[in-house]
């Protein structure tokens, strides 16, 4: 099986027909015709189904890990009893903690802020 990511879409070639079967039932992939492959997002569900399947490529492992970072920070955000803003956020009032807690997630998950800040 050959694998290539390209701007967040995974292409996948040549799989067996049990890889082409587990890969056609994950979210979002389709059977490019034209091409002879598969195509879908490159998320972190995908991501972890693909390399329980096969050894993926070094820079495809290294998205999936830090997809896996990001997603335990923003876990640890949400389950924060306590949150601290992690930028002054451009509000007039007191932020309530679940409003902390969602303005702490968005920066994470939107890559503005690293997971190690957190």
């Amino acid at each position: 099986m050959l694998i290539k990511m390209v701007n967040g879409t995974i292409y996948i070639k040549q799989a067996d027909e049990v890889q082409y079967a587990v890969i056609k039932s994950l979210p979002g992939f389709r059977w490019i015709k034209a091409a002879h492959l598969l195509q879908g997002p490159a998320n972190l569900d995908t991501l972890d189904r693909l390399a329980k399947m096969v050894r993926l490529p070094e820079y495809i492992e290294a998205e999936r890990l830090r997809l896996a970072g990001i997603r335990r920070a923003v876990d640890r955000e949400r389950s924060n009893p306590e949150p601290k803003a992690l930028v002054k956020y451009p509000v007039n009032r007191d932020m309530y903690a679940h409003q902390i807690k969602a303005a702490n997630m968005t920066l994470l998950t939107f890559g503005i802020i690293s997971p190690e800040v957190v």
